[in-house]
C-alpha cells in the first residue's frame, strides 16, 4: 500500500513539475515574463525612469517617481509605495500612464497552454491550501490561537499559496495600479466581478495593490459556495461573510434570504473591531457579459457603510474573463490582467450616487483598462469624496481640498 501511494504521488508530481516548466517556458515566449522573485510588485527606480517589467516578476507596475501626471488621471494618481529594507522607500509614485493597450489576442497554441497552466495552478491551490489551512485549523480547536488570530493567519496564507503558486505557474500577466496607505481608515472595499478566477487573482496582488500597511478585507460571498470544500474551508477558516440566496445562474435575478443581512451586519461589526475591512460585490453575482460593461449595481454596500458609519473604498477588475468567462469558460483568448486601486475616500449622500459613481469608473476601467477623464472624476470627487488617503498637491488643489481636509484625511 506504501508503495502504491508512493508511485501515485511521485507521477502527480513530476507531471505537475513537467506543466510548470511548460507553462513557464510558454509565458517567456509570449511575454517575456516570469520567473521567480522576491516582490511581485516592480517598483520605480529613484531615477524617476519608467520601470521595466523584471525578470521572473508576474507582477508589475506602470509608476513613475517625479513624474507629471498625465491630464486624464492627475485625480487618481496620488499612491505611495513602500520598498523591502535593502531599498530607500519611495513615496507619492504616481500611475500616471494608465492608458489603454491594443488587446493581444492569444494564438491556438497559445490559449492551449495557457488553459494548461491555468489548470495547474487550480489544482495546485486545491492542494495547497488544505494542507496548510488544516494544522491552522486543528491548532485553533486546541486553543493555541484567538478566533481573530485565526482568521488572519489563514487569510495571510491563502494569499501566500496564490501568490507564490502564480510565480511558479505564471500563466498569466497582471499589471497593478497600486495605492498604498500608511494609515488605512476602516473601509467597506466594491469591485466588479467578471470572472471565478476574481478571488486568486485579488488573493495573490492584494500585498502589493494595497502595501504592507493594509487592513485585510472579509468578503462578501454566496454561501452556495461553500459547495466546493475547498473554498469552504479557506472563506470559513478566513472569517468571511456568507449570505443566503436562492440558487441561480448567472445574469439571473437574485432571491436573498433577509434573515442572513442581520447576521452580515453582526459580522460586519465585529469585523471592524478585529482590524478587517469588508469587500462587497457590489453586482451582486458574476456578470455573464463582462466584455459589455457591468451590470447594475445594488446598494447593499452604500447601506453597510451608512450603517456602519465606514467609508467605501473602490477597485477595479480587467482582462480575467479573458480566460475564465463566466459563459464561455476557460476560452483563454488573453492573458493580461489589469488590477487598480483608487485612492479616493467615498462618503455618498444616497444609494444612487454610489451606483452611478461606481458604474462610470469602475465600468471604464473594465471596458478600457483606463480612467475616466479628470474633470467627471473631479466631479465625483466634489459630489461624494473626501479625496484620497494620500493626496499630491496637486490632487489637493484640484479638488479644492484644503490643507486641514487633507490632513483629516489620512486620519
Amino acid at each position: 500500500m506504501a508503495t502504491f501511494c508512493s508511485k501515485r504521488f511521485s507521477s502527480f508530481a513530476l507531471t505537475l513539475f513537467l506543466l510548470t516548466s511548460l507553462t513557464r517556458i510558454t509565458a517567456a515566449f509570449m511575454h517575456s515574463a516570469p520567473a521567480t522573485k522576491k516582490s511581485l510588485l516592480t517598483r520605480s527606480p529613484l531615477t524617476g525612469e519608467r520601470p521595466k517589467a523584471a525578470q521572473g516578476s508576474f507582477f508589475r507596475t506602470s509608476s513613475r517617481v517625479g513624474s507629471t501626471p498625465s491630464p486624464s488621471t492627475s485625480l487618481l494618481d496620488n499612491s505611495t509605495t513602500k520598498t523591502t529594507p535593502e531599498t530607500p522607500p519611495l513615496t507619492n509614485a504616481e500611475s500616471s500612464d494608465i492608458s489603454a493597450e491594443p488587446v493581444a489576442r492569444l494564438k491556438p497554441w497559445q490559449s492551449t497552454l495557457t488553459r494548461i497552466g491555468m489548470i495547474a495552478y487550480i489544482a495546485a491551490m486545491c492542494i495547497a491550501l488544505p494542507l496548510t489551512l488544516l494544522p491552522q485549523k486543528l491548532a485553533y480547536k486546541l486553543g493555541y490561537m484567538t478566533e481573530s488570530e485565526k482568521e488572519r493567519l489563514a487569510l495571510s496564507t491563502g494569499q501566500f499559496c496564490a501568490r507564490w503558486l502564480l510565480r511558479l505557474i505564471p500563466f498569466c500577466r497582471i499589471t497593478g495600479y497600486a495605492h498604498h496607505q500608511p494609515i488605512p481608515p476602516a473601509s467597506i472595499w466594491v469591485c466588479n466581478h467578471a470572472s471565478m478566477l476574481d478571488v486568486f487573482v485579488l488573493l495573490a496582488a492584494d500585498k502589493q495593490l494595497r502595501g504592507r500597511t493594509r487592513r485585510r478585507i472579509k468578503i462578501v460571498y454566496w454561501k452556495q459556495l461553500e459547495k466546493n470544500p475547498v473554498s469552504k474551508l479557506l472563506f470559513r477558516q478566513a472569517g468571511f461573510i456568507p449570505v443566503e440566496m436562492a440558487a441561480n445562474k448567472a445574469g439571473e435575478d437574485n432571491a436573498y434570504d433577509k434573515r442572513s443581512f442581520k447576521q452580515l451586519l453582526k459580522s460586519s461589526k465585529k469585523a471592524f473591531a478585529d482590524g478587517f475591512d469588508i469587500g462587497i460585490l457590489p453586482e451582486g453575482q458574476l456578470n455573464p457579459t463582462p466584455e459589455k460593461g457591468l451590470m447594475p449595481v445594488f446598494s447593499g454596500a452604500f447601506t453597510l457603510a451608512r450603517i456602519s458609519k465606514r467609508p467605501v473604498q473602490m477597485m477595479a477588475l480587467k482582462g480575467v474573463h479573458d480566460l475564465w468567462h463566466p459563459e464561455k469558460g476557460m476560452h483563454c483568448v488573453g492573458r493580461h490582467i489589469k488590477l487598480r486601486v483608487y485612492p479616493h475616500i467615498w462618503r455618498f449622500s444616497n444609494s444612487a450616487n454610489f451606483a452611478d459613481a461606481f458604474t462610470q469608473v469602475v465600468e471604464n476601467f473594465t471596458l478600457h483598462g483606463t480612467d475616466i477623464p479628470e474633470e467627471k472624476m473631479a466631479s465625483y470627487i466634489v459630489q461624494n469624496s473626501l479625496g484620497s488617503a494620500a493626496p499630491t498637491k496637486s490632487s489637493a488643489k484640484s479638488s479644492g481640498a484644503t490643507k486641514k481636509e487633507s490632513n483629516d484625511i489620512s486620519k
